[in-house]
Parts: structure tokens; C-alpha cells; sequence
């Protein structure tokens, strides 16, 4: 599918995966929306700089600010792709070692975001691109969500993630049927252990981050946010690729605990 000329969304998009994404949306032509929380403004503002793109401040469980920046891309050309990489995890066990139960809004916050708002984030940019002239294969967009290795094997403390992320893989198929109608492709990425600003910087975390990479199969390291983008290019440009679920891991197959 041609993104060239035409706007994507990126959520979470200021840093990490996200960051990866919209530089390399843009390097292929597409007008890139960094959405990302309101904290993100300047490092946003930036990166939208940077890429000829432009930053819009929404938290993606809110309909009025994802559909704020969906007119927002609509307003720079027609929106073709969104790429959902927004997401939180907040290590938890169901009861803790003195028998302490897991907070329910703890749990209740971690599906709101990964899952719902990666859903209400799909409903709104799918909108959209059904006013899209289809190509010549019927296509009107296309749609990455971020899931984990998490959404298979999540490791202890993980509960509230591992069904925020194993929702994000079971409604890939079924949305995709649904969105068939209207050619617009649907596929999630399992992301395994990727080298983001999530595990700090310094010889401390450099050392830390070396050690992760000794449980990963082959290559033994810690994945790149430009492999993750490598593969959601793909998945957005490859017309024959929808309803799928990839782990981009090295192979890993993630421990009961690290």
C-alpha cells in the first residue's frame, strides 16, 4: 500500500517504538501525527519537527482527544495508517508475599490504556479511512497494534499486562473481519525484549540491559526500536498481510520470573 503523500497517526509516538515508527513512516512519505500524552509535548513537538509531521496531545482512552488528532492528520492529507504503540505495565502479583491482593484499579488502569484505548484509537482512524478512495486492490488503510510476548507467556507480576496485550491479539482477527468490508488490514507485533528509554540510561542500566540479552535465543541482545518500525513498514506497506499476530522476540520464550 502507497503511504507516500498520504498522514498516519502513531500513538505513543514521542519516544521508543513509537519515535521509530514516525521516523520511518516519514523517511517513506507519510505525514506523520506523533500522538502522545500532553507530558510529551516538547520531546514531540520535536520529533514532529524533525519529520515534517506534527505532535497532538491526546490520551488515547479519551474519544474527543483521539479524534482531535485524527482531524488533525485529515487536515494534512487522507489518513491511511495507524500505527498503536501506546501502552503501560505496572509489575503486580495477584496477591502479594503477605498475602495482599492486587489493586483493582491498578488492573482496571492497564487495560483501560493498552486495551481499550488501543481499540478506541482503531474505531476512530478506521472512521476515516473509510472515506478513503480505496487502490486498486480495494485497500483504505492499514493498522498496526503493539502487543508482547507478554500476551503468551507473561511472567510473574505481569497479569494485568499479559491480558491487556492478549486482548490486543485476540481482537486482531476479528477486527480485521470486520473491517474487511471497508479494505482496511489489520495485524498486531508482539514485541519481546526491545531497548527503549523504559530501562533507563548509564553504565548501571547498560550492564542490566547486556545481562537481559543473554535469555534472548539469537541474537543475543535486546531488540532495536528500528527492527520493531522495520516490521510495522512492512506490515503497512505488504498488501497481503492482515489478521496476523508476529513476535518480533529473537526467539525468546519468556521465564515464570526474570
Amino acid at each position: 500500500m502507497e503511504i507516500n503523500g498520504f498522514s498516519a497517526i502513531v500513538t505513543g509516538g514521542a519516544s521508543g517504538l513509537g519515535e521509530a515508527t514516525s521516523r520511518l513512516l516519514a523517511e517513506r512519505g507519510a505525514k506523520v501525527v506523533v500522538m502522545d500524552l500532553d507530558r510529551q509535548q516538547e520531546r514531540g513537538d520535536k520529533l514532529a519537527s524533525e519529520i515534517g509531521g506534527l505532535f497532538a496531545a491526546a490520551d488515547v482512552t479519551s474519544a474527543e482527544q483521539v479524534q482531535a488528532g485524527v482531524d488533525a492528520a485529515l487536515e494534512m492529507a487522507p489518513l491511511r495508517v495507524l500505527v498503536n504503540c501506546a501502552g503501560i505495565g505496572w509489575p503486580a502479583r495477584t496477591i502479594d508475599k503477605n498475602g495482599n491482593p492486587h489493586d483493582l484499579e491498578v488492573f482496571r488502569k492497564v487495560i483501560e490504556i493498552n486495551l481499550i484505548g488501543t481499540f478506541n484509537c482503531i474505531r476512530l482512524a478506521a472512521s476515516a479511512m473509510n472515506r478513503n478512495e480505496p487502490d486498486e486492490d480495494g485497500q483504505r488503510g492499514a493498522i498496526v497494534n503493539t502487543a508482547s510476548v507478554a500476551a503468551y507467556e507473561g511472567q510473574i507480576g505481569q497479569a494485568a499486562y499479559s491480558a491487556s496485550k492478549g486482548g490486543v491479539v485476540g481482537m486482531t482477527i476479528t477486527i480485521a473481519r470486520d473491517l474487511a468490508a471497508a479494505g482496511i488490514r489489520v495485524n498486531t507485533i508482539a514485541p519481546g525484549l526491545i531497548d527503549t528509554p523504559i530501562y533507563g540510561e548509564g553504565e548501571a542500566s547498560e550492564a542490566f540491559k547486556a545481562a537481559l540479552g543473554q535469555s534472548v535465543l539469537f541474537p543475543r541482545r535486546l531488540g532495536y526500536a528500528s527492527e520493531f518500525a522495520s516490521l510495522a513498514l512492512e506490515l503497512v506497506t505488504n498488501n497481503y498481510m492482515n489478521g496476523q499476530d508476529i513476535r518480533v522476540d529473537g526467539g525468546i520464550r519468556m521465564p515464570p520470573k526474570s
